[in-house]
């Protein structure tokens, strides 16, 4: 594996970069990597995840997070849709989750304390792959060669949250991406996601819900894998908002069949 990270990594220091537009019309500086080199990146980075584990065993759960990973999936562009999208559930208490390129969807179970029926587990998840399909850990790999060159990308890719990391030789201990996405991408995750779980049949005000029982779960400081945010009130009613005008999204979705019933 070590060899096939440095090959990677040479051929990151030779790609060119561009600038695209996302959906929300934000502008992106991308193309470190090819999509095909990101997607393998983020399955080892997976696998090593699921190594390490703890791994629930629980059925029930783990039928739990694909139903409703798998009913997000299906609003997706046709090319996201095409990956074998993979879930995993961790037996770990803190609640945390994380989605990576190529279709890896991560929860731990901390995260059904807070995240107390399907569409708030629903907000969750799609916010995660609101990062995948906007382009982010593209954008994080681009930004990391232009500040500290190549050698930063050993290990090239990881989800958000630091507490992935368990040893510092792995893939996911070694990259710079284990830390919080920008302020511009955790809003843009924020948009994304909700108007996705609307469309897939997840009530879009079960997010208002969810960021109200982390603050009472965290008090006023938000857990690590929602801290990149100017304000925890202020992202409330950013959410609440959009909520409103998505609920039109949610009803036509649901008068169409799509009725996720996850549990």
């Amino acid at each position: 594996m070590r060899h096939t990270i440095a090959s990677l990594v040479i051929v990151a220091s030779l790609a060119a970069c561009a600038t695209t537009t996302s959906s929300t019309g934000r502008t992106q500086y991308v193309g470190a990597v090819s999509e095909q080199q990101l997607n393998q990146l983020g399955a080892q980075a997976f696998t090593e995840a699921k190594q390490k584990g703890p791994l629930s065993t629980d059925a029930r759960q783990n039928a739990y997070v694909r139903c409703v990973v798998d009913a997000l999936v299906r609003q997706l562009p046709a090319g996201q849709r095409a990956f074998a999208w993979e879930s995993a559930v961790f037996a770990e208490k803190e609640p945390n989750a994380y989605a990576l390129p190529g279709g890896k969807v991560g929860i731990n179970t901390g995260l059904f304390d807070v995240a107390r029926n399907q569409d708030q587990l629903a907000a969750v998840v799609a916010h995660e792959i609101g990062h995948v399909v906007e382009r982010h850990h593209d954008e994080r790999i681009t930004r990391q060669m232009g500040a500290s060159g190549a050698v930063q990308l050993l290990g090239a890719l990881a989800g958000d949250y630091g507490a992935l990391a368990t040893q510092g030789g792995s893939i996911l201990a070694q990259t710079g991406f284990l830390l919080p996405g920008s302020r511009a991408q955790e809003t843009e995750a924020d948009v994304v996601g909700q108007r996705m779980m609307a469309q897939a049949g997840f009530d879009p005000r079960a997010a208002v819900a969810l960021w109200q029982n982390m603050i009472s779960a965290g008090g006023n400081r938000p857990p690590q894998w929602l801290s990149t945010h100017p304000d925890p009130q202020s992202r409330i009613a950013e959410l609440q908002a959009r909520a409103d005008q998505l609920v039109p999204t949610w009803e036509q979705a649901r008068a169409a069949g799509r009725r996720p019933s996850c549990g």
